[in-house]
């Protein structure tokens, strides 16, 4: 006879291969969603970062596509997608930079070593800004309507790819909110 306790393991090895299974066919199993698709960017609450002037709400609201890259000088993730991010801003993409939770002295040694892609910049230094919008580490980029509306979120450091398969449609207009 089977003792009921003996079928527990199996049980939960199999339902963990279910999710783990579940995980991988996801369309996309990489990206986090944002509450925020398609609404208003949340707040903009930034303290000047040395000389650099902080952005606010009204500037997300321009008229232009833009970003908002969340980035630290700790961030090792956030220096392998700064070349990309300076390839955006020489293309004339506005970023603005959210300096998060960093040491303001390190943040400005990040810039002038690594070259400063950010059209404004602001900092961050307790994390309010970020958790109102829903980040949940660095690096992590939003792309925000002329009006001010989140259109798309990547958690994760911006590669060659990912600007090509996610980003490229939005900045070039031709998809709508994600």
């Amino acid at each position: 006879m089977v003792k009921p306790l003996m079928l527990l393991p199996p049980l939960i090895f199999a339902g963990l291969a279910g999710v783990f299974i579940w995980g991988m066919t996801r369309e996309d199993p990489t990206q986090l969603p944002t509450a925020f698709a398609g609404k208003p960017a949340p707040s903009v609450q930034l303290e000047p970062l040395g000389d650099f002037k902080p952005f606010t709400d009204a500037d997300l609201k321009d008229g232009k596509i833009k970003l908002v890259n969340f980035w630290a000088s700790w961030c090792a993730p956030c220096r392998v997608e700064h070349p990309n991010l300076e390839a955006l801003s020489d293309e004339g993409i506005p970023i603005y930079g959210v300096n998060y939770k960093d040491k303001p002295a390190k943040a400005q040694g990040f810039l002038s070593e690594m070259g400063n892609p950010f059209a404004e910049l602001g900092a961050d230094p307790k994390g309010k800004m970020a958790l109102n919008w829903g980040v949940y580490g660095v690096p992590e980029t939003f792309v925000i309507d002329g009006a001010g509306k989140v259109l798309y979120r990547f958690a994760g450091p911006l590669t060659e790819r990912v600007i090509a398969s996610d980003l490229r449609p939005l900045l070039d207009g031709e998809t709508a909110a994600k």
